[in-house]
Protein backbone atom coordinates (compact mmCIF):
# COMPACT_ATOMS: atom_id res chain seq x y z
CA UNK A 1 0.00 0.00 0.00
CA UNK A 2 2.91 2.33 0.77
CA UNK A 3 4.35 2.11 -2.72
CA UNK A 4 1.01 2.44 -3.90
CA UNK A 5 0.64 5.51 -2.77
CA UNK A 6 3.93 7.20 -3.43
CA UNK A 7 3.30 6.12 -6.84
CA UNK A 8 0.06 8.19 -6.94
CA UNK A 9 1.53 10.83 -5.35
CA UNK A 10 4.34 11.04 -7.86
CA UNK A 11 1.52 10.52 -10.53
CA UNK A 12 -0.24 14.14 -9.04
CA UNK A 13 3.32 15.98 -9.35
CA UNK A 14 3.95 14.64 -12.97
CA UNK A 15 -0.14 15.82 -13.86
CA UNK A 16 0.50 19.56 -12.10
CA UNK A 17 3.84 19.74 -14.07
CA UNK A 18 2.09 19.37 -16.83
CA UNK A 19 -0.62 21.64 -15.83
CA UNK A 20 1.63 24.59 -15.52
CA UNK A 21 3.25 23.83 -18.88
CA UNK A 22 -0.37 23.67 -20.48
CA UNK A 23 -0.99 27.18 -18.76
CA UNK A 24 2.03 28.79 -20.30
CA UNK A 25 3.56 29.17 -17.33
CA UNK A 26 7.86 28.20 -17.18
CA UNK A 27 8.03 27.44 -13.70
CA UNK A 28 5.49 26.24 -11.43
CA UNK A 29 7.81 27.02 -8.39
CA UNK A 30 7.41 31.43 -9.08
CA UNK A 31 3.60 30.88 -9.26
CA UNK A 32 1.50 34.06 -7.61
CA UNK A 33 -2.24 34.39 -6.77
CA UNK A 34 -3.51 36.32 -9.92
CA UNK A 35 -1.44 32.89 -11.89
CA UNK A 36 -3.33 30.47 -9.49
CA UNK A 37 -6.57 31.95 -10.13
CA UNK A 38 -5.91 32.30 -14.03
CA UNK A 39 -5.12 28.43 -13.78
CA UNK A 40 -8.47 27.58 -11.95
CA UNK A 41 -10.88 29.80 -14.07
CA UNK A 42 -9.35 27.97 -17.34
CA UNK A 43 -10.02 24.64 -16.22
CA UNK A 44 -13.57 25.92 -14.96
CA UNK A 45 -13.79 27.47 -18.49
CA UNK A 46 -12.83 24.15 -20.18
CA UNK A 47 -14.38 21.82 -18.04
CA UNK A 48 -17.14 23.43 -15.87
CA UNK A 49 -15.12 22.00 -12.38
CA UNK A 50 -14.56 24.89 -10.20
CA UNK A 51 -11.15 24.02 -8.63
CA UNK A 52 -10.82 26.39 -5.50
CA UNK A 53 -7.69 28.48 -5.19
CA UNK A 54 -6.79 27.14 -1.85
CA UNK A 55 -6.76 23.50 -3.22
CA UNK A 56 -4.57 24.42 -6.58
CA UNK A 57 -2.04 25.62 -4.28
CA UNK A 58 -1.68 22.81 -1.91
CA UNK A 59 -1.42 20.60 -5.51
CA UNK A 60 0.98 22.20 -6.83
CA UNK A 61 3.13 22.61 -3.46
CA UNK A 62 2.71 19.16 -2.73
CA UNK A 63 1.20 19.84 0.35
CA UNK A 64 -1.57 16.77 0.55
CA UNK A 65 -1.17 13.87 2.75
CA UNK A 66 -4.06 11.89 1.28
CA UNK A 67 -4.93 11.72 -2.20
CA UNK A 68 -6.90 14.56 -3.97
CA UNK A 69 -10.84 13.99 -4.44
CA UNK A 70 -11.57 11.98 -7.56
CA UNK A 71 -13.32 14.84 -9.27
CA UNK A 72 -10.45 17.48 -8.76
CA UNK A 73 -7.90 15.09 -10.65
CA UNK A 74 -10.22 14.60 -13.06
CA UNK A 75 -11.18 17.82 -14.33
CA UNK A 76 -7.23 18.77 -14.51
CA UNK A 77 -6.42 15.70 -16.17
CA UNK A 78 -9.83 16.42 -18.75
CA UNK A 79 -7.98 20.01 -18.93
CA UNK A 80 -4.91 18.28 -20.21
CA UNK A 81 -6.32 16.60 -22.98
CA UNK A 82 -7.46 13.14 -20.89
CA UNK A 83 -10.88 11.26 -20.29
CA UNK A 84 -10.12 11.48 -16.57
CA UNK A 85 -7.93 10.84 -13.74
CA UNK A 86 -7.58 6.87 -14.46
CA UNK A 87 -6.90 7.65 -18.52
CA UNK A 88 -4.17 9.70 -17.83
CA UNK A 89 -2.77 7.39 -14.65
CA UNK A 90 -3.16 4.45 -17.50
CA UNK A 91 -1.31 6.31 -20.19
CA UNK A 92 1.57 7.50 -17.93
CA UNK A 93 2.52 3.58 -16.72
CA UNK A 94 2.64 2.84 -20.48
CA UNK A 95 4.87 5.40 -20.68
CA UNK A 96 6.94 3.95 -17.73
CA UNK A 97 6.90 0.67 -19.43
CA UNK A 98 7.47 1.72 -22.90
CA UNK A 99 10.58 3.18 -21.25
CA UNK A 100 11.74 0.62 -19.23
CA UNK A 101 11.53 -1.55 -22.39
CA UNK A 102 13.34 0.80 -24.61
CA UNK A 103 16.05 1.13 -22.09
CA UNK A 104 15.31 5.02 -21.54
CA UNK A 105 13.89 5.19 -18.30
CA UNK A 106 16.11 6.16 -15.24
CA UNK A 107 17.45 3.09 -12.97
CA UNK A 108 20.18 2.50 -10.32
CA UNK A 109 22.96 1.39 -12.18
CA UNK A 110 24.44 -2.05 -10.23
CA UNK A 111 26.87 -4.70 -10.98
CA UNK A 112 25.61 -7.55 -9.52
CA UNK A 113 25.36 -10.77 -11.55
CA UNK A 114 22.46 -11.85 -8.85
CA UNK A 115 20.34 -8.85 -10.02
CA UNK A 116 21.68 -8.33 -13.87
CA UNK A 117 20.07 -12.00 -14.05
CA UNK A 118 16.53 -11.11 -12.42
CA UNK A 119 16.31 -7.82 -13.77
CA UNK A 120 13.54 -8.46 -16.53
CA UNK A 121 11.32 -10.67 -13.49
CA UNK A 122 11.80 -7.25 -11.42
CA UNK A 123 10.80 -5.15 -14.23
CA UNK A 124 7.57 -7.63 -15.23
CA UNK A 125 6.53 -7.86 -11.99
CA UNK A 126 6.78 -4.01 -10.96
CA UNK A 127 4.80 -3.48 -14.75
CA UNK A 128 2.03 -5.84 -12.93
CA UNK A 129 1.49 -4.07 -9.58
CA UNK A 130 1.15 -1.31 -11.70
CA UNK A 131 -1.39 -2.42 -13.87
CA UNK A 132 -3.02 -4.49 -10.91
CA UNK A 133 -2.67 -1.07 -8.99
CA UNK A 134 -4.82 1.09 -11.85
CA UNK A 135 -7.96 -1.97 -11.63
CA UNK A 136 -8.49 -1.45 -8.34
CA UNK A 137 -8.63 2.61 -8.38
CA UNK A 138 -11.17 1.61 -11.34
CA UNK A 139 -13.52 -0.67 -9.57
CA UNK A 140 -13.24 1.72 -6.24
CA UNK A 141 -13.93 4.29 -8.37
CA UNK A 142 -16.86 2.49 -10.07
CA UNK A 143 -18.34 2.11 -6.44
CA UNK A 144 -18.45 5.47 -5.54
CA UNK A 145 -22.36 7.45 -6.52
CA UNK A 146 -22.41 9.05 -10.12
CA UNK A 147 -23.43 12.91 -10.25
CA UNK A 148 -26.41 13.51 -12.15
CA UNK A 149 -29.50 15.07 -12.87
CA UNK A 150 -28.35 18.27 -13.09
CA UNK A 151 -30.75 19.63 -15.79
CA UNK A 152 -33.27 19.37 -12.53
CA UNK A 153 -31.87 21.95 -10.42
CA UNK A 154 -33.36 25.60 -10.42
CA UNK A 155 -31.52 28.77 -9.21
CA UNK A 156 -33.62 32.11 -8.85
CA UNK A 157 -31.91 35.28 -7.01
CA UNK A 158 -34.25 38.72 -5.53
CA UNK A 159 -31.78 41.44 -4.76
CA UNK A 160 -33.75 43.54 -1.22
CA UNK A 161 -32.08 47.00 -2.13
CA UNK A 162 -31.72 48.48 -5.65
CA UNK A 163 -27.94 50.26 -5.76
CA UNK A 164 -27.17 50.26 -2.00
CA UNK A 165 -24.19 48.43 -0.73
CA UNK A 166 -23.94 46.26 1.22
CA UNK A 167 -26.78 44.51 -0.97
CA UNK A 168 -28.24 41.56 0.64
CA UNK A 169 -29.39 39.09 -2.17
CA UNK A 170 -31.87 36.38 -2.35
CA UNK A 171 -31.32 32.87 -3.78
CA UNK A 172 -34.01 30.59 -4.50
CA UNK A 173 -32.97 27.11 -5.17
CA UNK A 174 -34.31 23.79 -5.34
CA UNK A 175 -31.23 20.67 -5.81
CA UNK A 176 -33.77 17.44 -3.95
CA UNK A 177 -33.49 15.81 -7.14
CA UNK A 178 -29.65 16.59 -8.39
CA UNK A 179 -27.24 13.65 -7.60
CA UNK A 180 -24.18 14.78 -5.44
CA UNK A 181 -22.53 14.58 -2.39
CA UNK A 182 -21.73 18.66 -2.15
CA UNK A 183 -23.42 21.71 -3.13
CA UNK A 184 -22.49 25.54 -2.88
CA UNK A 185 -23.65 28.77 -3.85
CA UNK A 186 -20.79 31.01 -4.83
CA UNK A 187 -21.41 34.45 -5.12
CA UNK A 188 -18.61 35.57 -7.18
CA UNK A 189 -15.59 34.78 -9.12
CA UNK A 190 -14.09 34.73 -5.45
CA UNK A 191 -14.09 31.59 -4.38
CA UNK A 192 -13.80 33.02 -0.83
CA UNK A 193 -17.14 33.62 -0.93
CA UNK A 194 -18.59 30.06 -1.28
CA UNK A 195 -21.55 28.72 1.48
CA UNK A 196 -22.53 25.44 1.46
CA UNK A 197 -26.07 24.54 1.15
CA UNK A 198 -28.29 21.09 1.55
CA UNK A 199 -31.20 19.33 0.07
CA UNK A 200 -34.29 19.92 1.53
CA UNK A 201 -33.91 23.54 1.95
CA UNK A 202 -34.46 26.29 -0.83
CA UNK A 203 -33.17 29.70 0.13
CA UNK A 204 -29.97 31.03 0.75
CA UNK A 205 -29.69 34.72 1.53
CA UNK A 206 -26.26 36.49 0.89
CA UNK A 207 -24.34 39.79 0.92
CA UNK A 208 -22.44 41.73 -2.05
CA UNK A 209 -20.06 43.88 -0.56
CA UNK A 210 -18.88 45.14 -3.74
CA UNK A 211 -20.36 47.25 -6.44
CA UNK A 212 -19.98 45.20 -10.42
CA UNK A 213 -21.35 42.82 -12.19
CA UNK A 214 -20.99 39.22 -10.29
CA UNK A 215 -21.47 35.61 -11.84
CA UNK A 216 -23.48 33.55 -9.03
CA UNK A 217 -22.91 30.12 -9.20
CA UNK A 218 -24.87 26.96 -8.24
CA UNK A 219 -22.26 24.16 -7.45
CA UNK A 220 -22.12 20.39 -7.18
CA UNK A 221 -19.38 18.60 -6.72
CA UNK A 222 -17.40 21.26 -7.38
CA UNK A 223 -19.11 21.21 -11.36
CA UNK A 224 -21.19 24.58 -12.40
CA UNK A 225 -24.68 23.46 -13.01
CA UNK A 226 -26.15 26.66 -12.66
CA UNK A 227 -25.36 30.26 -13.21
CA UNK A 228 -27.16 33.67 -12.58
CA UNK A 229 -25.72 37.17 -13.44
CA UNK A 230 -26.09 39.86 -10.92
CA UNK A 231 -25.28 43.23 -11.21
CA UNK A 232 -24.54 45.57 -8.19
CA UNK A 233 -25.03 49.26 -9.99
CA UNK A 234 -23.40 52.50 -8.41
CA UNK A 235 -24.14 54.81 -11.11
CA UNK A 236 -22.01 56.91 -9.79
CA UNK A 237 -18.39 56.94 -8.93
CA UNK A 238 -17.95 55.04 -5.93
CA UNK A 239 -14.45 53.94 -3.62
CA UNK A 240 -13.65 51.92 -1.59
CA UNK A 241 -10.21 50.68 0.13
CA UNK A 242 -9.48 46.51 0.20
CA UNK A 243 -6.53 45.34 2.66
CA UNK A 244 -4.41 42.57 0.92
CA UNK A 245 -5.09 39.62 2.59
CA UNK A 246 -7.58 37.10 2.35
CA UNK A 247 -11.25 37.16 3.07
CA UNK A 248 -11.24 41.24 3.61
CA UNK A 249 -14.19 43.06 3.00
CA UNK A 250 -14.00 46.74 1.67
CA UNK A 251 -14.06 49.77 3.33
CA UNK A 252 -15.90 52.48 2.09
CA UNK A 253 -14.35 55.95 1.50
CA UNK A 254 -17.41 58.74 1.71
CA UNK A 255 -15.84 61.90 -0.03
CA UNK A 256 -17.32 65.62 0.77
CA UNK A 257 -17.05 66.16 -2.90
CA UNK A 258 -14.99 63.54 -5.49
CA UNK A 259 -14.24 66.22 -7.52
CA UNK A 260 -11.46 68.18 -7.08
CA UNK A 261 -8.95 70.83 -8.40
CA UNK A 262 -10.27 69.49 -12.07
CA UNK A 263 -9.74 65.66 -11.05
CA UNK A 264 -11.45 62.82 -9.98
CA UNK A 265 -9.29 62.35 -6.80
CA UNK A 266 -9.17 61.65 -2.89
CA UNK A 267 -7.42 63.46 -0.16
CA UNK A 268 -5.27 61.38 2.44
CA UNK A 269 -7.72 62.69 5.14
CA UNK A 270 -10.69 61.60 3.56
CA UNK A 271 -9.15 58.09 3.98
CA UNK A 272 -8.30 58.21 6.92
CA UNK A 273 -11.75 59.39 7.93
CA UNK A 274 -13.48 56.66 6.62
CA UNK A 275 -11.52 54.65 8.68
CA UNK A 276 -9.01 52.93 6.32
CA UNK A 277 -5.74 52.45 8.37
CA UNK A 278 -3.38 53.50 5.32
CA UNK A 279 -0.12 52.24 7.10
CA UNK A 280 -1.71 48.90 6.17
CA UNK A 281 -1.36 47.34 2.64
CA UNK A 282 -4.24 48.35 0.68
CA UNK A 283 -5.74 48.21 -2.74
CA UNK A 284 -7.46 51.90 -3.48
CA UNK A 285 -10.14 50.99 -5.84
CA UNK A 286 -12.52 53.93 -8.07
CA UNK A 287 -15.31 52.46 -9.56
CA UNK A 288 -18.49 53.44 -12.24
CA UNK A 289 -21.08 50.52 -12.61
CA UNK A 290 -24.04 51.85 -14.50
CA UNK A 291 -27.74 50.52 -14.11
CA UNK A 292 -27.75 49.52 -18.06
CA UNK A 293 -25.54 48.76 -20.40
CA UNK A 294 -25.41 48.47 -24.31
CA UNK A 295 -22.11 48.55 -25.83
CA UNK A 296 -19.99 45.51 -26.08
CA UNK A 297 -16.66 44.77 -24.67
CA UNK A 298 -14.65 43.95 -28.08
CA UNK A 299 -15.02 47.39 -29.47
CA UNK A 300 -14.73 50.58 -27.60
CA UNK A 301 -11.89 53.35 -27.45
CA UNK A 302 -10.32 54.29 -23.47
CA UNK A 303 -8.94 57.61 -23.07
CA UNK A 304 -7.66 58.68 -19.69
CA UNK A 305 -5.11 61.14 -18.53
CA UNK A 306 -4.42 59.73 -14.93
CA UNK A 307 -1.28 58.98 -12.19
CA UNK A 308 -0.74 57.84 -8.44
CA UNK A 309 -0.63 59.85 -5.20
CA UNK A 310 1.13 57.60 -3.67
CA UNK A 311 0.64 57.44 0.14
CA UNK A 312 3.21 54.94 1.72
CA UNK A 313 6.62 55.87 -0.97
CA UNK A 314 6.14 52.62 -2.20
CA UNK A 315 8.58 50.71 -4.19
CA UNK A 316 6.66 50.07 -7.07
CA UNK A 317 3.37 52.19 -7.04
CA UNK A 318 1.13 50.60 -10.20
CA UNK A 319 -2.29 52.17 -11.59
CA UNK A 320 -4.38 49.92 -13.25
CA UNK A 321 -7.00 50.62 -15.71
CA UNK A 322 -10.16 48.48 -16.58
CA UNK A 323 -13.05 48.08 -18.48
CA UNK A 324 -15.77 45.41 -16.47
CA UNK A 325 -17.27 43.24 -18.74
CA UNK A 326 -19.80 40.69 -18.16
CA UNK A 327 -17.32 37.84 -18.37
CA UNK A 328 -13.31 37.50 -17.65
CA UNK A 329 -11.77 40.61 -17.09
CA UNK A 330 -10.03 43.41 -19.56
CA UNK A 331 -7.66 45.22 -17.29
CA UNK A 332 -3.22 46.05 -17.69
CA UNK A 333 -1.72 47.67 -14.85
CA UNK A 334 1.01 50.53 -15.49
CA UNK A 335 4.25 50.72 -12.98
CA UNK A 336 7.89 51.71 -12.94
CA UNK A 337 9.73 50.08 -15.82
CA UNK A 338 11.99 48.20 -13.13
CA UNK A 339 9.13 46.70 -11.52
CA UNK A 340 7.83 45.36 -14.66
CA UNK A 341 7.69 41.83 -12.97
CA UNK A 342 4.98 42.77 -10.96
CA UNK A 343 2.52 43.71 -14.14
CA UNK A 344 -0.68 41.79 -15.34
CA UNK A 345 -3.37 42.24 -17.69
CA UNK A 346 -6.16 40.30 -19.34
CA UNK A 347 -8.05 40.74 -21.95
CA UNK A 348 -10.94 38.08 -23.02
CA UNK A 349 -9.62 34.56 -22.25
CA UNK A 350 -5.98 35.84 -22.04
CA UNK A 351 -4.05 35.80 -19.19
CA UNK A 352 -0.49 37.88 -19.42
CA UNK A 353 1.15 38.02 -16.03
CA UNK A 354 4.69 40.27 -15.32
CA UNK A 355 6.99 37.08 -14.42
CA UNK A 356 5.96 34.81 -17.92
CA UNK A 357 5.79 37.40 -19.95
CA UNK A 358 7.41 40.55 -20.96
CA UNK A 359 4.69 43.68 -20.15
CA UNK A 360 8.13 45.80 -19.88
CA UNK A 361 6.28 48.59 -22.36
CA UNK A 362 3.67 48.86 -20.32
CA UNK A 363 5.87 50.23 -17.63
CA UNK A 364 5.65 54.06 -17.19
CA UNK A 365 5.98 57.26 -14.21
CA UNK A 366 2.46 57.11 -13.12
CA UNK A 367 3.35 59.15 -9.91
CA UNK A 368 3.24 62.07 -12.76
CA UNK A 369 0.60 62.58 -15.21
CA UNK A 370 -0.12 59.81 -17.92
CA UNK A 371 -1.92 60.13 -21.18
CA UNK A 372 -3.11 56.56 -21.60
CA UNK A 373 -5.44 55.40 -24.90
CA UNK A 374 -6.73 51.60 -24.25
CA UNK A 375 -8.29 50.36 -27.60
CA UNK A 376 -10.32 47.00 -28.98
CA UNK A 377 -11.56 46.58 -32.33
CA UNK A 378 -12.60 43.20 -33.10
CA UNK A 379 -10.89 41.29 -30.15
CA UNK A 380 -7.61 43.11 -31.39
CA UNK A 381 -6.16 45.12 -27.94
CA UNK A 382 -3.59 48.72 -28.80
CA UNK A 383 -2.38 50.43 -25.58
CA UNK A 384 -0.94 53.59 -26.07
CA UNK A 385 0.38 55.41 -23.22
CA UNK A 386 1.47 59.44 -24.22
CA UNK A 387 0.42 58.92 -27.53
CA UNK A 388 3.13 55.88 -28.32
CA UNK A 389 1.50 52.81 -28.99
CA UNK A 390 3.20 50.76 -26.81
CA UNK A 391 1.46 47.55 -26.68
CA UNK A 392 -0.84 45.37 -29.06
CA UNK A 393 -1.91 41.98 -27.97
CA UNK A 394 -5.48 40.14 -28.76
CA UNK A 395 -7.83 37.20 -27.69
CA UNK A 396 -10.45 34.95 -29.13
CA UNK A 397 -13.78 35.08 -26.56
CA UNK A 398 -15.87 37.74 -26.36
CA UNK A 399 -16.48 39.05 -22.60
CA UNK A 400 -19.71 40.43 -23.70
CA UNK A 401 -21.48 44.07 -22.75
CA UNK A 402 -19.36 46.51 -20.97
CA UNK A 403 -20.98 47.08 -17.24
CA UNK A 404 -18.31 49.58 -15.80
CA UNK A 405 -14.85 50.94 -15.59
CA UNK A 406 -12.27 51.75 -12.81
CA UNK A 407 -8.66 52.60 -11.91
CA UNK A 408 -7.02 50.70 -8.84
CA UNK A 409 -3.70 51.07 -7.57
CA UNK A 410 -1.71 50.21 -3.66
CA UNK A 411 -2.07 54.56 -3.62
CA UNK A 412 -4.35 56.83 -4.50
CA UNK A 413 -5.78 57.34 -8.19
CA UNK A 414 -6.39 60.75 -9.95
CA UNK A 415 -8.13 61.29 -12.96
CA UNK A 416 -8.24 64.36 -14.59
CA UNK A 417 -10.27 63.06 -17.54
CA UNK A 418 -11.69 59.97 -18.61
CA UNK A 419 -13.86 59.12 -22.17
CA UNK A 420 -15.11 55.47 -22.87
CA UNK A 421 -16.63 55.36 -26.44
CA UNK A 422 -17.87 52.94 -29.15
CA UNK A 423 -15.71 52.68 -32.08
CA UNK A 424 -18.10 54.71 -33.93
CA UNK A 425 -17.85 57.96 -31.26
CA UNK A 426 -21.08 56.98 -29.15
CA UNK A 427 -20.27 57.73 -25.62
CA UNK A 428 -20.62 55.46 -22.90
CA UNK A 429 -19.13 57.40 -20.35
CA UNK A 430 -17.05 61.10 -20.10
CA UNK A 431 -16.03 63.72 -18.10
CA UNK A 432 -13.38 66.13 -17.68
CA UNK A 433 -14.76 66.31 -13.74
CA UNK A 434 -14.67 70.00 -13.63
CA UNK A 435 -17.84 69.79 -11.84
Amino acid sequence: MEATATSEHELVKICMAELCKKAGFANCGNLVQRDLEFICDSIESATGVLISLSTIKRLFNGQFSRQPQVATLNAISMFLGYQNWQDFKLNKSKELVAAISNGTAKEPITTSPVLQKNKSRILLIGGLLIFAALGLFAVLSLHKRAAGNFEKAKFTINKTTLNDLPNTVVFKYNIDDVIADSFFIQQSWDRNRRVKIEKNHYTLTDIYYEPGYHLAKLIANEQVIKTIDVSIPTDRWFFYAKEKKPGSLPQYIVPLHPFKEGCLKLDKDEVISSGVDIQKDHTYIQVYFPSVFKSSSDNFVLKAKARVNDLNNNVCPYLMCEVFCQRNFTFFISNPKGCASEQNAQFGENYLGGKTHDLSALGSNVKEWQDIEFTIKNKKVSIKINNVEVFTSGYNQSSGMITGLGFISNGLPEVAFVSLQTLDGKNIYSSDFDK
